[in-house]
């Protein structure tokens, strides 16, 4: 049973089979999906959080330090979109480089990453919404905008404890709908989106410059409140591990090969163009953000545009920017929900998961079945924790999958050195993958031990599934 641990896809396997699924990608639309997901999946929503707990002004450093480290993975993930243009991401290429406990351990890993992200995107797109209803005249009931058991205020003045958040409920089903209609349509809707949302960005920027206020910069890292991660440079570098929920965006990317009309073309080039422009966005409209406001009022906050929009008071524009984020959260929601189902698919094609996943509604070629699960798993989520921990699981989540990816570029170099490449890692096997272990590794150790402790239950779990059932039905031992 050990050997059956390590044995590893053939190159020339883990690319694009029959999988049902249409080519209907080209390099704009993945970058449009990139861009989509990346900008709004940390932006919009955990800005407020990581500065108001643990950076504060120094929240656009937070971010530099995250494009840094997650941009030696970028690299390590175009070289391999470019070798293995298969659907599974991370997943896919471990499995060719280190072997298929890897590959199910950082697959397992990539389910938990989309699930967890997801429902962080739907539970900050309902505090915009609420907020954005709320300048129409439209109030919610409060017990039905936090998780379970949170202390609310009632419009009478008294307290309760809320039930669940629900509006979160309404955009997964809205957004799965879409994807289960068929992706040309629904990649069609998410460029549009995409363009309002850079519009959005662009008029967010203007109308702020005039109300930043440099003394909201100083100290521009607050000195440290006694524990680690409470502000102080290990603020900063825990908030650069919150956002790499950012940077999940070119991880999507890597999912898309088998609707990819040219993936070892397209997607090297995808991964870094939608990299290069959301690194600089996240950096701008970070340091405009926390300009305007005060970064002590963004604890626990999931929507500070709408906080900076309010004190900005132009009332036509704060509406237009606060609907415009809410459409655009649509695109965020849509990657990750179709970067599951790719994931979940590719594992099911290997047989390491049940054939359920791989099922094709034959009107839409869409994997409903998938989708409605992810649907679900993500409601749940969505509707009854906070953002906080929602983001802090997805991005240790992340972490471990570049840091898997850029093993799995050192390895593919020394075990398939004349594999064909479309891009190829400048200075070597060892310089790119090396930087990005140490630089991700670094942001993971700054993380939280509970974070740390959700994780390796997860794994846990997964260890249980894979010697239960995916070891006996792997399609590879069945090959051998």
């Amino acid at each position: 049973m050990m050997s059956s641990l390590w044995r590893k896809k053939a190159i020339t396997s883990s690319a694009p089979s029959q999988t049902g699924l249409k080519r209907i990608f080209g390099t704009w639309q993945l970058i449009a999906i990139g861009v989509g997901v990346t900008i709004g999946a940390g932006l919009f929503s955990l800005t407020g959080v990581a500065s108001g707990l643990h950076a504060g002004p120094a929240i656009p450093l937070a971010f530099l330090i995250a494009a840094v480290a997650a941009s030696f993975a970028g690299l390590c993930y175009a070289e391999l979109a470019g070798m293995i243009p298969s659907g599974g991401s991370a997943y896919s290429y471990a499995y060719a480089a280190l072997g298929e406990f890897v590959a199910w351990v950082i697959g397992w890993d990539l389910i938990l990453e989309y699930t967890v992200s997801t429902a962080a995107v739907a539970s900050s797109w309902s505090g915009y919404m609420t907020s954005f209803l709320k300048d129409w005249g439209i109030i919610i009931d409060p017990r039905l905008l936090h998780p379970p058991m949170t202390p609310v205020e009632l419009p009478d003045g008294h307290m309760a404890h809320a039930w669940f958040n629900a509006p979160c409920l309404f955009i997964l089903w809205l957004v799965t709908i879409m994807l289960t209609r068929g992706m040309k349509e629904s990649a069609r809707m998410n460029g549009l989106i995409v363009a309002i949302k850079v519009c959005v960005l662009v008029g967010l920027v203007v109308a702020c410059l005039p109300h930043i206020q440099m003394a909201h910069f100083h100290p521009f890292i607050p000195p440290n409140e006694g524990h680690y991660g409470n502000f102080g440079f290990s603020g900063v570098m825990r908030a650069a591990g919150m956002a790499f929920l950012a940077y999940i965006g070119f991880d999507i990317v890597s999912t898309a090969a088998h609707d990819t009309k040219n993936p070892q073309r397209s997607m090297p080039f995808a991964i870094l163009g939608s990299q290069v422009i959301c690194a600089l966005v996240y950096v701008i409209v970070s340091a405009v953000l926390v300009g305007v406001v005060d970064y002590h009022h963004f604890a626990h906050d999931p929507s500070p545009v709408a906080t900076v929009m309010d004190v900005v008071n132009l009332p036509w524009l704060s509406l237009l920017i606060k609907g415009g984020i809410c459409l655009g959260y649509v695109s965020v929601i849509y990657g990750l929900l179709m970067g599951q189902s790719r994931i979940l698919l590719s594992m099911s094609q290997d047989g390491l998961l049940s054939a359920f996943f791989r099922r094709m509604n034959p009107r839409s070629h869409t994997p409903v079945p998938s989708h409605m699960l992810s649907f679900l798993v993500s409601g749940l989520l969505a509707c009854c924790l906070p953002i906080d921990i929602l983001a802090n699981m997805a991005s240790i989540g992340t972490l471990t999958a570049f840091v898997i990816v850029c093993a799995g570029v050192i390895a593919l170099r020394f075990t398939s050195p004349d594999a064909p490449r479309t891009f190829r890692l400048p200075g070597g096997p060892l310089l790119i993958p090396s930087l990005g272990i140490i630089s991700c590794g670094s942001v993971m150790l700054s993380m939280s031990m509970i974070t740390w402790m959700r994780l390796i239950l997860w794994l846990a779990i997964g260890a249980v599934i894979y010697f239960a059932y995916s070891i006996r039905h792997s399609h590879l031992r069945a090959d051998s």
